[in-house]
């Protein structure tokens, strides 16, 4: 009885403490502004089964895709096993399936031990590529301090969590024999049937009953730990990834999002609408891009969130690949640690965060009111985004379909034609886009070249 106790004082305190930080994670996203996503629910629904579930963009690179292959299923298949560790442990039983649905209980605990092993290799894998191969892509300078750490705790729970399973089964698997009463057959495990009399066969059975019970809650411990170690970590991606899929752009990659305001006023200058539907002139110009999370769309957090910090985004970029200071996963994690940023002010409170201008009358602080004088820009440099070739490599290269470029396109809209500021060396080409619709100082007008062929011809007619 007492087991069963606390075992519901822990697992409500764990999902209580979860469902707090991910709601937090929710008010980060959503201080983006509102936008719609359109497009073909069903080419939605594959993304998400094929992308998201299936993992198919990330056997582009097939060694590493395995590998993660091998702790993604094994990772879908323990929930099986959660849920009876849950009857179990609320209702003060002992594997609760095993006499219920016989030979499929074996070959579920059978599959779960057979990927157990695999991820068991796969993250010593994983911890010898980023610590000891020093791959690439993860030694970039942004993959300093916590990405680094972040990356290597989560593979150390995995082992943690592998030696729960593994001791757990193998004293259970000696305690069948022993007390077959209270432990239940499971039929012959493929690993702990050998495993645990090998290891184990030697104890008393007040030892054993420890072992096993010491397993089964370093299990669970372990999983309620990584539910809420998600929010503050990039293995947040588990849960992101399949809405994250759900919502990406359907558009071509090679489209960049119209400006409406900026449409209608070209053409009205070049008389392609009435006067009557021409764009009123407003006294106050309006903001063009974003600068900050506030200014960002919803779905470019939401994409913060989700990013895996794997590079492969940063290792395909032709600017990062050619020594310039471009990192496209470098924009993500800085756009998150933004958000986080918001958030952890907002949660104090505190009225200092409230802008100025709001700060009359203010009784409350809130997304709507506050500033901290800072911007995305304070993150990101001028230098970074002037680096982009727009060539939506990052784009193509994301496994769950983040999209850097869009947000790097907003930020330099925002700089050129907000703040009317940029790269000296782009001003040249600007005056001419404006002044003769050519990226080129050249004398001639744009279509001069078609007004010649048709002089051209008829002369010779």
């Amino acid at each position: 009885m007492l087991q069963q106790v606390a075992f519901a004082i822990v697992t409500i305190a764990a999902f209580a403490l979860a469902y707090r930080q991910f709601m937090k994670v929710r008010r980060n996203i959503l201080l983006g502004k509102d936008e719609e996503i359109e497009g073909d629910s069903g080419q939605r629904l594959r993304n998400v089964l094929l992308i998201a579930f299936g993992q198919k963009k990330m056997f582009k690179r097939i060694i590493p895709a395995t590998f993660h292959l091998f702790i993604y299923v094994a990772f879908l298949f323990t929930q099986i096993e959660l849920i009876e560790i849950k009857i179990d442990g609320f209702f003060g039983l002992h594997r609760f399936f095993a006499d219920k649905i016989g030979v499929l209980y074996t070959i579920i605990i059978n599959t779960i031990e057979l990927l157990s092993v695999l991820a068991f290799i796969a993250t010593f894998v994983f911890l010898a590529r980023r610590n000891l191969l020093k791959v690439p892509r993860f030694q970039k300078s942004e993959m300093t301090g916590w990405p680094k750490l972040d990356g290597n705790l989560i593979l150390m729970g995995e082992l943690v969590l592998l030696v729960g399973i593994f001791s757990m089964n193998g004293a259970d698997a000696v305690l069948q024999k022993i007390d077959p009463a209270h432990y239940p057959d499971t039929g012959y495990l493929l690993f702990s049937s050998t495993f645990g009399p090998l290891v184990f066969g030697g104890l008393s059975e007040g030892v054993l009953h420890v072992i096993e019970r010491s397993g089964w809650w370093l299990h669970i411990m372990t999983v309620y730990a990584f539910l809420n170690y998600l929010p503050i970590s990039k293995h947040l991606h588990i849960i992101l990834a399949f809405p994250n899929t759900w919502y990406a752009r359907l558009q071509p990659k090679g489209e960049i999002s119209n400006m409406p305001e900026i449409m209608n006023e070209v053409k009205s200058m070049m008389g392609l609408i009435p006067e009557s539907e021409a764009p009123a002139m407003e006294e106050e110009l309006p903001e063009f891009g974003a600068n900050d999370v506030f200014t960002l769309g919803w779905k470019n957090i939401m994409d913060a969130y989700t990013c895996t910090e794997c590079g492969r985004c940063t290792s395909v970029c032709p600017a990062n690949i050619t020594g310039k200071k471009l990192s496209p996963r470098k924009v993500m994690m800085d756009v998150r640690d933004r958000a986080e940023e918001v958030g952890r002010n907002l949660d104090t409170g505190d009225l200092k965060w409230v802008g100025e201008e709001q700060r009359e009358g203010a009784t409350a602080l809130t997304a709507g009111n506050y500033d901290d004088g800072k911007s995305l820009f304070d993150l990101i440099t001028r230098e970074e985004l002037h680096a982009c070739t727009t060539c939506n490599a990052c784009v193509e290269a994301c496994p769950v379909l983040i999209n850097p470029l869009d947000i790097i396109m907003q930020l330099r809209r925002y700089e050129i034609l907000t703040e009317s500021a940029g790269p000296s060396d782009w001003v040249p080409m600007f005056t001419s886009i404006e002044n003769g619709g050519s990226a080129w100082q050249i004398p001639d007008a744009r279509d001069q070249w078609a007004v010649d062929a048709v002089n051209t011809a008829q002369e010779n007619a």
